[in-house]
């Protein structure tokens, strides 16, 4: 019995020098990772957070990041794309096959699918395609084919240096208030015969430098006519146009192709403008009463002949109740 349990520590001992040999043969660097998660449990276990109190002071001095890129370099991870290059190559070779194919950018759609028909120059408020300013319009240099939609309240309207090539009826209805049109150097050639005549307060009709033949029916509120620069013939105004306008100061209708005076003319006449027309001869009462040899009249002072083929010295007695001779040709 004694030799059997000698013989069994002998035995045990040697187990044990064989356990202790083995775990001295376990590198160092194996040992510490064995023991860190044991250390790093320890550290979660008991966290100390006291110098942790995060505000806008602190956040450099407890957030370093100033070696943020050092840690951690995701240089290999994403390609680098610059700002206006070209984007990278995919690796997909069957990507490769379209990269020659120009992609169009996606056009914004609009809320709805059916859009409103765009709405012709002529039709727009002049507003929108002209300046307004209190009730004048000015539409000069605008590129007008035809008079646009004006405002109720239009006092003044200035559409000079346009392509306008017609007056109709309707552009100006129910304009009661418009005062003044100025529509110089267009290339208006038709005038409807009532475009003006209902307009109640029309005083001034500017219509120079277009290509009228005739002139329509005017108002009877109108001061100021001047056609000049047109091609009026005598036979383009109606008998007797000016005789009921009796508030007519000013008739300018000089370089056109008049072959005769337009008489009957208004006694509130001022100014009369005929130069360089075609007119060759006048009657005797074309400006005074060949029967009333008392008759003066006062107002019309200005009268021009000039450039006319008419020799004035062959009508004296059609000056006398004048203040002044007519411009032109007296021999």
């Amino acid at each position: 019995n004694t030799a059997g349990c000698r013989t069994w520590a002998l035995a045990w001992l040697g187990m044990a020098s064989l356990c202790l040999g083995a775990a001295r043969a376990v590198p160092a660097k194996e040992r510490r990772r064995m023991e860190k998660p044991k250390a790093d449990l320890a550290l979660y276990e008991n966290p100390d957070l006291d110098n942790y109190d995060l505000t806008l002071d602190n956040y450099g001095e407890i957030l370093d990041l100033s070696n943020y890129e050092e840690l951690y370099d995701y240089g290999d991870l994403a390609p680098k794309i610059e700002v206006g290059t070209l984007a990278p190559r995919p690796k997909d070779p069957a990507a490769l096959l379209n990269l020659d194919t120009r992609t169009e950018t996606p056009k914004l759609q609009p809320l709805s699918t059916t859009s409103p028909a765009p709405i012709p120059a002529q039709g727009l408020p002049s507003c929108l395609l002209c300046l307004c300013i209190g009730t004048s319009v000015y539409c000069d240099d605008a590129n007008l084919e035809h008079i646009p939609l004006l405002p109720p309240e239009t006092t003044y309207l200035y559409a000079r240096f346009n392509r306008i090539g017609a007056i109709r009826a309707g552009d100006f209805a129910g304009l009661k208030k418009l005062k003044r049109i100025d529509l110089s150097s267009n290339f208006i050639s038709w005038v409807d015969a009532d475009a003006f005549c209902l307009l109640p307060s029309l005083q001034e009709l500017i219509l120079p430098e277009n290509r009228l033949t005739a002139l329509p029916e005017l108002p009877r509120s109108i001061i100021r006519l001047d056609a000049r620069l047109n091609r009026i013939h005598s036979t383009g105004l109606r008998p007797q146009a000016f005789q009921d306008l009796k508030q007519l100061q000013f008739l300018h209708l000089s370089d056109n192709q008049l072959e005769h005076i337009p008489a009957p003319l208004p006694e509130s006449l001022r100014s009369l403008h005929l130069q360089n027309n075609n007119i060759q001869t006048m009657h005797e009462d074309t400006f005074c009463d060949s029967r009333d040899h008392s008759q003066i009249r006062r107002a019309l002072e200005d009268i021009r002949l000039d450039g006319n083929p008419i020799n004035l010295s062959l009508f004296p007695n059609a000056y006398f109740c004048l203040p002044r001779l007519p411009t032109g040709h007296f021999f």
